[in-house]
């Protein structure tokens, strides 16, 4: 099992590698074929230069420069993230569990959801300030709705033979049925939503930080893209999309120690 997962990520960072070089060529002259640009110069300055990338983060870690940016980012990302899932994870076990609460909310929790919670963003700046306050609740919108459903669905879909039995021997609803019925049921689904949710917490970050900031690696890669810095603005990106592999992993491990009653596959 080891050597197939050493395999697997020597796989991994091989494919990333073949990315990088492919980057890294496409960027050259000549590489292009002329009908995409009519300088092929201009590949370079479109999708930026992978080793003037490299050394742009560089640079923002060895600086500090960053460092005060991807704070004021990450605080934003994991508060909404955690306050969010907390909220979904609370609503959602509440409307599974009371069918007439759920009847009278169903219209309201689908119009919320169907509404572009994009357009949101300035609104919430308005109401919170230009701060974190705003794109957390941003992204509280994003994160509640996708954790929200999954343990909504959860446990609504708890094994009926599984549930008679746990009442047959004796368990009440509860809290002895939340706690080794619903949850364990709902568990598999909220960890699937968590890994969604990760990455929207940082595009509500983000978006919250492009339409108004002064602080933030969202602020960063805006300021670049009005000075037409492909170079920052894809550095802004790698830095963002690491941080978010991290968050993952950390969601990941996570899952895998609440989970272990759960057969491996």
């Amino acid at each position: 099992m080891q050597r197939k997962g050493f395999q697997i990520r020597i796989w991994q960072w091989g494919l990333l590698a073949a990315i990088f070089v492919f980057w890294w060529a496409m960027t050259k002259p000549g590489f292009i074929p002329a009908f995409f640009f009519s300088d092929d110069s201009q590949a370079a300055f479109f999708f930026g230069e992978p080793v003037i990338i490299l050394q742009r983060i560089w640079e923002w870690f060895a600086g500090g420069e960053i460092y005060s940016h991807l704070g004021v980012t990450l605080y934003e990302t994991v508060m909404a993230f955690v306050i969010g899932t907390v909220a979904g994870l609370a609503v959602g076990l509440w409307l599974a569990l009371s069918p007439v609460a759920a009847a009278v909310a169903d219209p309201f929790i689908k119009g919320f959801n169907s509404m572009p919670r994009v357009i949101l963003a300035p609104i919430f700046a308005v109401w919170f300030g230009l701060g974190p306050a705003s794109k957390i609740a941003l992204g509280f919108t994003l994160v509640f709705f996708i954790v929200f459903f999954n343990v909504y669905q959860g446990v609504r879909e708890v094994n009926p033979n599984v549930l008679a039995s746990a009442k047959m021997l004796g368990a009440t609803r509860r809290p002895q049925l939340l706690r080794y019925v619903y949850l364990p049921s709902a568990m598999s689904w909220v960890f699937s939503s968590l890994h969604t949710s990760v990455g929207m917490a940082f595009v509500a970050a983000v978006i919250g930080e492009y339409l108004g900031s002064a602080e933030g690696v969202g602020y960063l890669i805006l300021q670049a893209e009005t000075t037409f810095d492909m170079n920052t603005v894809m550095a802004g990106i790698l830095v963002l999309t690491a941080c978010a592999l991290i968050l993952d992993r950390i969601v990941t491990e996570v899952e895998k120690r609440l989970m272990r009653w759960q057969p491996t596959v």
